[in-house]
């Protein structure tokens, strides 16, 4: 009877990944109405570039970026959206014109995934692209150094010192 409601909740939680994933990091829809948002909060848009199945990705949504779409201080730095590369789904670019995910992706280069790239209002990336996760131990760190450079470069600062 354990074992059965042990694999029931099981069952449940990895039934629910994926609605965790969306509720933080939504999927993109419309890029400059999303960018708008996040410019006039004075905080970058931050497109993270996955695919399915990808579990790496899942890494990077529900234990990296799920908990910082939560975290207020967070919240006034960046919007964040999500981008499956081979998905036809509909998808509004920076200048309103029609696309889909997947040749948005293309458009910017994206062999690998997951990528994260941080852009102003007007489609420029902000900072060097985060791709692929080496290592779950560290990736906090680079994840914070691409938002703060995007922040500072946004903002017109300086940008951070590497390691900071």
């Amino acid at each position: 009877m354990n074992r059965l409601l042990l694999l029931m909740a099981w069952i449940v939680a990895w039934g629910a990944a994926p609605a965790l994933a969306e509720e933080g990091v939504p999927h993109a829809r419309d890029l400059r109405q999303e960018a708008q948002i996040a410019r006039a909060n004075n905080a970058a848009l931050l497109v993270v570039f996955v695919n399915k199945p990808c579990s790496y990705c899942d890494t990077v949504l529900n234990e990296f970026l799920l908990p910082l779409s939560r975290n207020p201080d967070y919240q006034r730095k960046v919007v964040m959206r999500r981008i499956e590369t081979s998905s036809q789904r509909d998808l509004k670019d920076f200048t309103g014109r029609k696309t889909t995910h997947r040749a948005f992706a293309r458009l910017h280069g994206i062999q690998m995934v997951p990528t994260v790239m941080l852009f102003d209002e007007t489609g420029q990336a902000l900072a060097k692209p985060l791709v692929g996760i080496t290592t779950v131990d560290y990736y906090g760190l680079y994840l914070d150094e691409v938002i703060d450079t995007a922040l500072a470069r946004l903002r017109g600062e300086a940008p951070p010192a590497a390691g900071s």
